[in-house]
C-alpha cells in the first residue's frame, strides 16, 4: 500500500494536552483509497522535530506527508498555504528559543504547500466544518516542519506531496484555558480524515 505520513506534536508551553497528539494517533494504522496512515508524534524541539521528521521520510518513503499543528484560538481547520524561511519565536521544550533565524542558509526564501488546499477547505465546508486557508504558518515549530519537509522533497527530488493543517483546540483545551474556541477530538479527527481522503484521491 501507498503510506501517508501523519504528525503531530507533544504539549508545549502552557499547553499541557495537544490535539493533534490525540488525532494522528486515533488515525495511525487508518486505510483509505489504498492508503495506509503511518503516523508519529514529534517533540517540540527545533533541531531534534527536524531530524526525526526527515528521518521517518527516509525510512518509509510516503508519498504524502501531512503534519498538524495546534492554533489555539482559531475556530477552523486551516490548511497552510506557505511556509518562509525563518525560525523565531518562544522557547521550545528544549529552551531554545530562536531569534532570526534562517532554517537554512542556502534554501529559498519560502515553499508553497503541495497538497490540494483549496480543495481539501471546500470538502471540510461542504461537510459542515468551519475551515480555511490560512497564509502564515508562523514561525514557530509548524512553519519549521513544513519548511524543512518541502525542502527536503525539493532537494531530493522526491515523488511526495507535503504541506501542514493547523487544527483549532479541543474542548478539553479550551476549558483549560478559557475564551478560545475548542472542538471534540471527534470533529478533528473526522475533519482530518475527510481532509486525508481528499489528498489521496488525488493520489
Amino acid at each position: 500500500m501507498r503510506k501517508i505520513l501523519l504528525t503531530g506534536f507533544e504539549p508545549f508551553l502552557n499547553y499541557k494536552i495537544n490535539p493533534t497528539m490525540e488525532v494522528v494517533q486515533k488515525l495511525n494504522g487508518r486505510v483509505m483509497n489504498d492508503w495506509i496512515v503511518e503516523s508519529f508524534v514529534l517533540p517540540v524541539d527545533f533541531h531534534e522535530s527536524e531530524k526525526k521528521i526527515l528521518e521517518k521520510v527516509q525510512q518509509i518513503q510516503p508519498e504524502i506527508v501531512v503534519s498538524l499543528g495546534l492554533a489555539a484560538g482559531r475556530y477552523k481547520v486551516t490548511p497552510e498555504r506557505i511556509a518562509i524561511n525563518i525560525k523565531d519565536g518562544a522557547k521550545d521544550n528544549r529552551g531554545f528559543a530562536p531569534l532570526d533565524q534562517a532554517i537554512d542558509v542556502n534554501g529559498p526564501d519560502g515553499y508553497f504547500s503541495t497538497l490540494p488546499i483549496r480543495k481539501i477547505t471546500n470538502h471540510l465546508q461542504e461537510l459542515g466544518f468551519p475551515a480555511d486557508i490560512s497564509n502564515s504558518a508562523g514561525t514557530y515549530l509548524c512553519n519549521n516542519i513544513m519548511y524543512s519537509v518541502l525542502h527536503y522533497v525539493q532537494n531530493e527530488k522526491l515523488n511526495c506531496k507535503a504541506g501542514f493543517i493547523h487544527i483549532p483546540a479541543s474542548h478539553e483545551l479550551a476549558i483549560q484555558h478559557g475564551n478560545i474556541p475548542g472542538w471534540s477530538i471527534s470533529d478533528l479527527t473526522k475533519a482530518i480524515e475527510a481532509s486525508l481522503d481528499v489528498i489521496t484521491l488525488e493520489g
